[in-house]
């Protein structure tokens, strides 16, 4: 070999050794460029405190610097960050573990490394999310670690992001060049907007269901102290996408009227449909195990009732067969939120009613969505709500037309179909509906089949069951706390006054207050008082206290046997109303857990019912309607709903000074001496000339075969 060859070899060996021999000596000691020693000026007295110091702003102008250099990726000021952009949302002190400081502070231990807590949103990448870094020590960064699924047990979520100041800005700003342009008379005319003249508050959470983005904006008065200033205008904008260009408008809310957007706003109001009065408001939601809720229920601005909820759909069967006579399905188990179904437009609900997508996760690691499983919309019921036509001294005619509004959903839960309803009346009433429909559950017909229901085909035997649907209704009647009152009737008998020689049997009004939560509770095929109320402490005009009465439709099978061995599981079916103490470790009457072990419940709401006072407490009524099924020929192909509707109704009693009715816009009034075919005496008369032409009727869609997973 060639000998400069060989003092090549030579150099580059000996240059590996002093490498290695470096590396050792240094292994497992950090530079000391990378140390910091805290200075004694910058300490206090006791040289302590300082572990708990804020961040001062050059330690924070270090950490965004060394953020800006180690991680990799392009960061955006988030002052004028788009949500498809890196940026960092905060930055604060990490304060050390207990034990450490503890050490130092107590024990003489090393001082803990000052350290910040960086927050940062990552919108431009494929999966974005929100990811916490610890970076230090302080005030020269040399490290950051992740410590986001430390702290949460797995990644956080893109959408749970705070909302960045700028993103306000954004949506202030589509609301101002994409929304509110699309209204221009109605904007000018009764919003008075001249681009600056409204200010928008935020609501929150915003949306339903995780993922949701959607946020509701209210507007108001641009004046100092706008807070109590608004104009009636709400916009909810889906603000999902981290492409601002597809941020949308999902509804719009005025006067107590939902729109599709501000050009159906701007419709209604050039063809003078808009109402000015405030009808009810409510926030509703849809449980995956549970299904419709309702919270914050309020008429003409004041709140009767806090919650309204599905809780269970119980049903029993009997059979000769062993799979028919062992059934009895807890539906919540299975999920009445997940199964609720797309609604057909035109068949479910009325063509022209609004329908809302619903998002729910379960039994998957992803959300899915139930397209337009939610309708809402106003309904003439065919009947006034109250008429009087006089023919006796005066001559008139008044009424009113029945509207209510509904909000629906439907569930199919395998064989069954629940179309669940919850009803606003003019008059302060609001009802709970449900209607069943879809298959009657069948065995095959043999033996003494006949003793368990009818045949409705060739070997097929319509199985008898009960069907129990259980609400939870919590009203807060001119506030939190109620009591329970109940009021009926009872026959005496007396002498009349001005003959005491006769008798007359004459009803008189009874009276009680029921004071525990044992008297409270009605079994099933007890006798109830026909009138039965949450009474609040405050009294109307006549001085009367005021109260919003319970009335239940139901026509109820037999509850299961309290000696069976499951029982416990759906004692709730015991009572057709139970009304206990409210509590928050007693929010359903039952568990979905209970279905698959219901010898040893999760829940059992006989529970719940242990003699407390009921007297001026927050109160719960927990209601149970249902019917008995005999399946019949005419259950075949499906059961109709004529005839399978029970529910509830909560009607004001005494709540009002008179029917609140009274102040709609659609009451017809008019006497024998006045043009009753004059739209200004008879708005009824008009309506032959706005009905002649057709309203805008969007395609007709379904995606309710989409996403379906097969058994």
């Amino acid at each position: 070999m060639h000998m400069k060859t060989l003092l090549i070899l030579l150099v580059l060996a000996l240059a590996t050794i002093f490498a290695l021999v470096c590396v050792l000596l240094t292994r497992g000691r950090a530079p000391s460029t990378c140390q910091y020693q805290p200075l004694e000026q910058e300490d206090t007295g006791d040289g302590q405190s300082l572990v708990f110091a804020d961040l001062t702003p050059e330690e924070m102008v270090q950490v965004v610097r060394y953020l800006q250099g180690s991680l990799g990726v392009q960061l955006v000021d988030a002052s004028r960050a788009k949500p498809s952009d890196n940026c960092i949302a905060s930055v604060d002190l990490q304060v050390p573990a207990k034990a450490e400081v503890l050490r130092f502070l107590d024990g003489g231990g090393a001082r803990p490394p000052r350290e910040a807590l960086a927050v940062l949103y990552f919108g431009n990448q494929p999966d974005p999310n929100i990811t916490e870094y610890v970076v230090g020590p302080l005030p020269m960064p040399a490290y950051h670690r992740d410590v986001t699924v430390q702290k949460y047990g797995g990644k956080v979520p893109y959408h749970r992001r705070p909302t960045l100041a700028v993103e306000y800005k954004q949506i202030a700003g589509f609301l101002k060049s994409q929304v509110f342009s699309t209204a221009p008379s109605f904007m000018r005319q009764v919003m008075e907007y001249d681009g600056a003249s409204l200010a928008a508050l935020t609501a929150a959470p915003r949306g339903f269901q995780s993922g949701d983005r959607i946020t509701w904006f209210v507007l108001f008065q641009n004046v100092s102290g706008f807070f109590v200033h608004p104009v009636g205008l709400e916009v909810l904008v889906d603000h999902s996408s981290l492409d601002i260009s597809q941020w949308a408008v999902s509804r719009v809310f005025y006067n107590g009227q939902y729109y599709r957007d501000m050009v159906q706003l701007e419709s209604a109001y050039v063809q003078g449909r808009i109402s000015v009065q405030k009808a009810w408001s409510f926030a509703f939601g849809m449980s995956v195990n549970t299904g419709l809720r309702l919270f914050d229920v309020r008429h003409k601005g004041e709140r009767v009732a806090y919650e309204i909820s599905v809780q269970e759909a119980l049903s029993v069967y009997g059979s000769n067969c062993p799979g028919g006579m062992s059934t009895r399905y807890m539906d919540g188990s299975f999920g009445i939120g997940r199964y609720t179904s797309p609604l057909v437009r035109g068949v479910d609900c009325p063509y022209l009613a609004t329908y809302l997508d619903v998002h729910y996760l379960a039994h998957s690691q992803v959300s899915r969505i139930s397209k337009s499983a939610l309708c809402i919309f106003e309904q003439n019921l065919g009947s006034p709500l109250r008429r009087h036509y006089s023919n006796l001294q005066s001559l008139y005619y008044g009424g009113l037309v029945n509207s209510a509004l509904v909000v629906r959903s439907i569930a199919t839960v395998g064989n069954y179909d629940y179309v669940w309803d919850f009803i606003f009346y003019q008059n302060g009433a609001i009802e709970g509906k449900v209607q069943a429909t879809g298959y009657a559950s069948s065995s095959f017909l043999h033996g003494d089949g006949l003793r368990y229901g009818n045949r409705v085909w060739e070997h097929t035997l319509g199985t008898i069951h009960t069907h129990s649907i259980n609400y939870k209704v919590d009203l807060d009647v001119g506030g939190v706390k109620n009591s329970l009152v109940a009021h009926d009737m009872a026959f005496e008998m007396v002498r009349a006054p001005w003959s005491p020689e006769q008798q007359i049997e004459r009803p008189r009004l009874t009276k009680k207050v029921l004071d525990t939560e044992d008297q409270a509770a009605f079994r099933l095929q007890s006798k109830m008082p026909r009138y039965i109320y949450f009474a609040a402490n405050s009294k109307n005009k006549w001085g009367h206290q005021r109260g919003y009465r319970i009335q239940i439709t139901s026509f109820a099978g037999d509850h299961v046997p309290e000696a069976s061995s499951m029982e416990r599981a759906i004692s709730w079916a015991r009572y057709q109303l139970a009304v206990t103490r409210r509590k928050e470790e007693e929010p359903t009457s039952t568990s979905i857990y209970n279905q698959n072990d219901p010898w040893t419940p999760t829940v059992a709401f006989a529970d719940f019912i242990n003699n407390e006072t009921i007297t001026n407490e927050d109160l719960v009524a927990w209601i149970t309607t249902g019917f008995l099924h005999i399946p019949h020929s005419e259950d075949i192909p499906n059961t109709v709903t004529v005839g399978n509707s029970v529910g509830f109704l909560l009607r004001p009693y005494n709540y009002y000074d008179l029917d609140p009715s009274i102040y709609s816009h659609d009451g017809v009034f008019f006497t024998s001496e006045q043009d009753f075919t004059a739209c200004e005496i008879n708005p009824i008369a008009c309506l032959p000339k706005t009905a002649s032409c057709l309203p805008n009727f969007p395609p007709f869609t379904f995606d309710g075969f989409q996403n379906i997973s097969r058994l």
